[in-house]
């Protein structure tokens, strides 16, 4: 039986499958590396697989070592918010920005990267966490006509979550695969993170749902 494909209307994207992520990566997701399979499986449905890249600057301002005497996990305030301070992962150019070795990626479309600026971190696929700078995929995905998303990858509580709340905002209906996603979850932010996006309209969805 062929599988199941959404049509032009419907995307899949693949938020942040990247070494630095996976387990023995700088900032790595528990068991990160188990979505690759899912995720390699979902991407057979959709005619628009966009992936995203984290793909920071040496020095980036949410890098904990360009803050004297900060370390990773501590919050500070920055001009656009409050920033959570992380070991230097996803350096542009870096093995630990690569993605997953086994990630299939010839299906996507896009690979959209973000955090490239080095004053001002991006959670989001859609809108940097100065929450005004697009980054150009609300625009690319409305062009294609696109009205559905749905997100799996890394980490559920923070890029993902952002990423899903923004396409809610920008208009498309939102599901979370919740199995094809893991979590970092510091201090109960996964939790937070669901309750977010329940209210901002997100569904929540298994693959096998999918």
């Amino acid at each position: 039986m062929p599988l199941k494909r959404y049509g032009p209307d419907c995307a899949l994207l693949v938020v942040d499958v990247q070494n630095s992520f996976c387990p023995g990566g700088e900032l790595a997701v528990p068991d990160g590396d188990e979505v690759v399979p899912l995720i390699n499986h979902l991407s057979l449905l959709f005619e628009n697989v966009v992936l995203t890249q984290d793909w920071h600057p040496r020095g980036h301002i949410s890098f904990a070592s360009s803050h004297p005497g900060k370390q990773p996990f501590q919050n500070i305030d920055l001009p656009y918010g409050a920033q959570t301070l992380w070991p230097d992962h996803c350096v542009a150019g870096s093995h630990g920005a690569a993605f997953h070795a086994e990630l299939e990626t010839e299906r996507a479309r896009l690979i959209v990267r973000k955090g490239i600026h080095a004053a001002v971190d991006s959670y989001s696929a859609f809108v940097e966490a100065d929450r005004t700078t697009p980054t150009g995929l609300g625009g690319y995905l409305n062009t294609l006509g696109v009205k559905k998303v749905w997100l799996a990858g890394l980490a559920t509580d923070f890029c993902v979550a952002w990423s899903a709340i923004d396409a809610r905002a920008a208009g498309f209906e939102t599901f979370v695969v919740e199995d094809a996603c893991r979590a970092i979850d510091i201090d109960g932010s996964l939790a937070d993170a669901w309750m977010t996006m329940r209210q901002a309209g997100v569904k929540r969805v298994r693959s096998d749902e999918v």
